[in-house]
């Protein structure tokens, strides 16, 4: 099938929210939204409060392209929402949403299914500090439902681990200790039934934190990623893998490091991923000899 763009109807962008991701958000939902109207689309800009139920309901769209990050837009919220007015939406269903936005859930079901992870404790007291370190130092702390790397603190002993859990719980009651990685971190964008070419990540950071992944210039991004391409395959087949066990679907990202022997472990799943001029989807798809326009276009095309 070959859509026009007379073919969509009336499509609401959905962006900002009231996440912690908001500003990437509506960042995310503008360059989707030119995009969009370069192409002839009928589109429109929604920024989601609390009134969005009864914007959507009475403005008459015929579909909603999701550009929202983080609580809210990316966890099953707003796409049950969508279900009950039965307005197709791009993406993951309510299901694949959740448990993507779950990271503490997600890696229960990967190991469950025997898919490789880094070790993890989930920290709900502070008994649970002590079993987080047997873990070793040194440890990531994540938030477990929060995205964009807020949140997330390295932690070289039992000290700062106190603090950091400490401040991660003020953005999330689940939060998680994970095992530290020391190898090289990629991520995998998924486009239907497609792996996009993996992107290295290289920073002078820490980690691959906020201000890497939206501010900073020295942040290095390599695609080709250096894999040989018997590699490169499996660790594709992996993060398609795992994106599919968690009921995925229509497009996305999997995050995944190697440990000090190598060996490919999953870290998380991105439902609704960052369209931004940082992000990581474009530049796969760039990669792939799929221009951003054309990105946009199939993302939105899965809704018929």
């Amino acid at each position: 099938m070959t859509a026009t763009a007379a073919d969509f109807g009336k499509v609401a962008v959905l962006m900002g929210g009231q996440s912690a991701e908001r500003e990437v958000s509506l960042r995310s939902g503008q360059a989707v939204l030119a995009a969009l109207l370069r192409q002839g689309v009928s589109a429109y800009a929604v920024d989601v409060g609390a009134d969005v139920m009864t914007h959507l309901a009475t403005a008459t769209y015929d579909r909603a392209f999701i550009t929202l990050h983080g609580r809210g837009g990316e966890d099953g919220v707003i796409q049950g929402a969508l279900e009950m007015l039965n307005l197709p939406y791009t993406g993951s269903g309510v299901s694949g949403s959740a448990l993507g936005m779950d990271k503490y859930r997600c890696k229960l079901l990967w190991k469950g299914l025997g898919l490789p992870t880094a070790d993890f404790v989930m920290l709900r007291s502070e008994q649970d500090l002590d079993e987080a370190a047997v873990l070793g130092f040194p440890l990531m702390i994540k938030p477990s439902h929060e995205g964009s790397s807020v949140g997330m603190a390295r932690v070289e002993n039992q000290e700062e681990l106190y603090r950091a859990w400490q401040e991660a719980a003020q953005y999330d009651a689940d939060v998680m200790a994970e095992k530290w990685l020391t190898g090289a971190e990629f991520t995998a964008a998924v486009l239907g039934d497609e792996v996009l070419p993996l992107i290295r990540l290289e920073t002078p950071r820490v980690f691959y934190d906020y201000a890497a992944k939206y501010e900073a210039d020295d942040t290095t991004y390599l695609c080709p990623c250096g894999l040989d391409e018997t590699q490169e395959q499996q660790v594709q087949a992996l993060a398609l893998k795992a994106f599919r066990s968690v009921d995925a679907r229509g497009w996305g990202r999997v995050d995944l490091m190697q440990d000090g022997r190598g060996r490919f472990l999953l870290l998380e799943i991105n439902t609704s991923p960052g369209m931004t001029d940082h992000s990581l989807v474009p530049m796969a798809a760039r990669a792939r000899g799929i221009e951003f326009d054309r990105l946009v276009w199939r993302i939105l095309e899965d809704t018929l």
